[in-house]
């Protein structure tokens, strides 16, 4: 077997989410902290290109998201949506074991010490969410504040 055709087995043979290190995070070209996120998820070891929006409410309509996890920014990795500052961590544990139909995960609003959002040592508690095409959510994990 050559190399070239090892590696292609290789690469069918692996979980497609593995590889799922390409992320388009749409934003408008205004939100400051949405760059800090793009800059976080670079940190760890994504590709990001970022596609500026004035209606960032229509994004989140056609990718499918429900009102409520909203936040500033939406990311989407290998076909999945990710809506808000997610730590890197919980998108790449995410995207090893994606929960059974989730369709991504999310931070609604802006909580103070997340990835992107960082002020001094403030830091709000906050939950990370995962969501289905029915509109399910569940908590996916919590990190807990100092306020």
């Amino acid at each position: 077997m050559t190399i070239k055709t090892l590696s292609l087995a290789l690469l069918l043979a692996s979980p497609a989410a593995a590889w799922a290190t390409d992320v388009i995070n749409h934003k408008s070209p205004y939100c400051g902290c949405c760059t800090e996120w793009t800059k976080h998820m670079e940190e760890a070891g994504f590709t990001v290109k970022e596609k500026l929006h004035d209606d960032m409410n229509k994004v989140k309509q056609d990718l499918g998201l429900a009102p409520k996890l909203a936040s500033c920014h939406t990311a989407e990795i290998g076909g999945y949506v990710f809506e808000g500052h997610i730590p890197a961590d919980d998108i790449k544990a995410f995207l090893a074991n994606p929960p059974k139909n989730a369709k991504g995960l999310a931070v609604p609003g802006m909580p103070m010490g997340s990835p992107g959002m960082e002020y001094g040592n403030e830091k709000d508690s906050y939950a990370v969410y995962a969501y289905n095409e029915r509109g399910q959510v569940f908590e996916y994990k919590t990190y807990q504040g100092n306020r």
